[in-house]
C-alpha cells in the first residue's frame, strides 16, 4: 500500500467512514449529502453487515446539527417490556421499579438525530406511540401528565422487508409511510466487488495499527481471491477476515496463507448443552474462549479478537483452568 494510494483513497473514496469507488456506493453518498441538508425522516434498508449505521451517522455528521446529539437505539436488543421507557422515558412511580425520573432517548436526542436500528423488530403495540412522535413531534413519558415537544430527526434502519411485514399485520402501515419519506438502500458487497481492494487497504491499515504491527503490503492474488467470494456477511464479514489475517500475519505482507475466507476451518456449532441458563452461559463463555485461543494462541491476540483486555482474558481463564497454559 503506497502513500499515493492512501492519499487518493482518503481524498476521493471516504465519506464519514464509508469507503468505496463504485457507482453504487457513490449513489449512497450522493443521497446522504442531499438528505443531510434537510430534516426529513430517513429509512435505511440493506442486508446485515452492509453499514447501515455508518450511513445514519454520515447523515447526522454531514448536517447542520452535527454538533448536537446522535442517539442510537437497537430496537431488537432492548426487551419489549423496557423499550417504551427506553424511548420515551418515565417519571418516578410510573411503575414498580421506577424509583426516579428518567429521560428517554428521544428527549436525549433533542436538537439532533435518533437512529432506530432494527425498526422491523419493534413490538406492534408500541408502533402507534412512535407514529405519534413522527406526526406531532411530541413524546409522553410513562406516568407523565403532559407531553413534551422534541425537535429530532428520525433515521430508522432495517434488514427486513417492511412492506411484507405490513402485509402480514406485523408492522403498522401508517408508520411505514411516515418512515419511508427518504429511502436509502445500502447495496450488498457482492454488488460492489470493485470496492473490495480499497476496503481491504482501509481495514488492513486500521487493524494493523490496532495490533501494533507493520503490515503495509498485500501479496499478489490476495485481493483477487477476496473478490471471488460472495460475502454473505457483507462489509462486516470482510473486515473480520482482514482483522483475523492481521492477527495471523508475522511479516510485513498480507499473504494468502493468512487470509481465511468464509467458514473454512471453523468448528461446527454444537447445540446448547441444557435448558439451564447458568450452564448455557458457562458453556457459551468456554466455547467463545476456546475458539479465540485456537485462532490466536497468543493471549494478547486472543483478547483482541474477543474485544476484551488481556487482564479480562486472564480473569476468564481463571474460571476455566483447562484452557490455560498458553503464552
Amino acid at each position: 500500500m503506497t502513500v499515493a494510494t492512501f492519499e487518493a483513497r482518503h481524498a476521493d473514496t471516504a465519506t464519514h467512514g464509508i469507503v468505496g469507488r463504485s457507482r453504487a456506493i457513490g449513489e449512497v453518498v450522493r443521497q446522504i449529502r442531499l438528505v443531510a441538508a434537510v430534516r426529513s425522516t430517513v429509512l435505511i434498508t440493506g442486508e446485515t453487515g452492509t453499514g447501515k449505521e455508518l450511513v445514519a451517522r454520515a447523515i447526522h455528521q454531514s448536517s447542520a446539527q452535527r454538533h448536537m446529539p446522535f442517539i442510537r437505539v437497537n430496537c431488537a436488543a432492548v426487551p419489549e417490556t423496557l423499550l417504551e421507557s427506553e424511548l420515551f422515558g418515565h417519571v418516578r412511580g410510573a411503575f414498580t421499579d421506577a424509583t426516579h425520573t428518567r429521560r428517554g432517548k428521544f428527549a436525549l436526542a433533542h436538537g439532533g438525530s435518533i437512529f432506530l436500528d432494527e425498526i422491523g423488530a419493534m413490538n406492534p403495540a408500541l408502533q402507534p406511540r412512535l407514529l405519534r412522535v413522527l406526526q406531532e413531534r411530541e413524546i409522553e413519558p410513562l406516568g407523565a401528565e403532559r407531553t413534551e415537544t422534541v425537535d429530532v430527526r428520525v433515521v430508522a434502519a432495517t434488514n427486513r422487508n417492511l412492506r411484507e411485514l405490513v402485509q402480514h399485520g406485523a408492522f403498522q402501515d401508517d408508520l411505514f409511510y411516515r418512515l419511508h419519506v427518504v429511502p436509502i438502500v445500502v447495496p450488498p458487497l457482492r454488488e460492489r466487488l470493485e470496492d473490495v481492494p480499497v476496503l481491504v487497504e482501509h481495514f488492513l491499515e486500521k487493524h494493523a495499527a490496532r495490533a501494533g504491527k507493520r503490515v503495509d503490503r498485500i501479496e499478489p492474488g490476495v485481493v483477487a481471491a477476496l473478490q471471488d467470494h460472495d460475502w454473505p456477511g457483507n462489509i462486516r464479514e470482510l473486515e473480520n477476515t482482514i482483522e483475523r489475517a492481521v492477527v495471523f500475519t508475522t511479516g510485513v505482507s498480507l499473504t494468502k496463507d493468512s487470509v481465511v475466507i468464509g467458514m473454512t476451518g471453523e468448528t461446527p456449532e454444537r447445540p446448547l448443552p441444557s435448558l439451564t441458563l447458568e450452564e448455557n452461559v458457562r458453556w457459551a463463555e468456554y466455547e467463545t474462549l476456546r475458539r479465540a485461543l485456537a485462532m490466536a494462541p497468543l493471549r494478547r491476540d486472543a483478547a483482541r479478537l474477543l474485544g476484551i483486555s488481556p487482564r479480562a482474558l486472564s480473569y476468564y481463564l481463571g474460571k476455566y483452568p483447562s484452557l490455560d497454559g498458553r503464552a
